[in-house]
């Protein structure tokens, strides 16, 4: 196991062959995209890659990350921040092979000549793991002001369904 920097740019392949682990942290305000929805780009993201040559000699990744992140709650428009977890395994494949023949839960990561963007990697994972709509959990959340439920007066008037002359067209045999 290999602690300290994360290197951006790895062959996985040689890192298979010795069974390399890469553990490390990277400041979040590297990940260009993904500080793009965010409110602060500070902290650290923490990261485990584990490479494997397995069985037929095949590579693959073992990753974990973990970051919280701060975003704008989308029901109470308030600073939420979230902790954010990935795992994923990644079976390499050299670039145009098959991959139908690739193990069950594995991703297919196509590789080429060139050595692997390992951040490249990192920040699309984290950036799928973000959530599509950021909330607090509802016990925590506030209603905005200016939300509040509309009282009804007693001056009201009830409204009448206008599909329920349909309801009353279905209940007749006769139609």
């Amino acid at each position: 196991m290999l602690n300290g920097p994360i290197p951006p740019h790895v062959d996985p392949r040689k890192l298979a062959d010795r069974g390399v682990t890469l553990e490390g942290s990277m400041p979040l305000a590297s990940f260009e995209r993904l500080c793009d929805p965010l409110v602060d780009n500070a902290g650290m993201v923490h990261a485990k890659l584990a490479f494997v040559r397995g069985e037929r000699r095949a590579v693959s990744i073992h990753s974990e990350l973990k970051v919280e992140v701060k975003m704008i709650c989308q029901r109470c428009l308030e600073l939420v921040v979230l902790p954010i977890q990935s795992e994923c395994d990644y079976a390499v494949v050299k670039e145009g092979a098959d991959t139908q023949s690739l193990p069950q839960g594995y991703d297919a990561l196509e590789v080429g000549e060139d050595p692997l963007d390992l951040l490249a990697l990192v920040e699309d994972e984290l950036l799928l793991a973000l959530p599509i709509i950021p909330a607090h959990a509802h016990e925590d959340c506030q209603q905005p002001a200016g939300l509040e439920e509309p009282e009804s007066s007693e001056d009201e008037v009830p409204r009448s369904n206008p599909f329920s002359v349909l309801a009353q067209l279905k209940r007749d045999p006769n139609v």
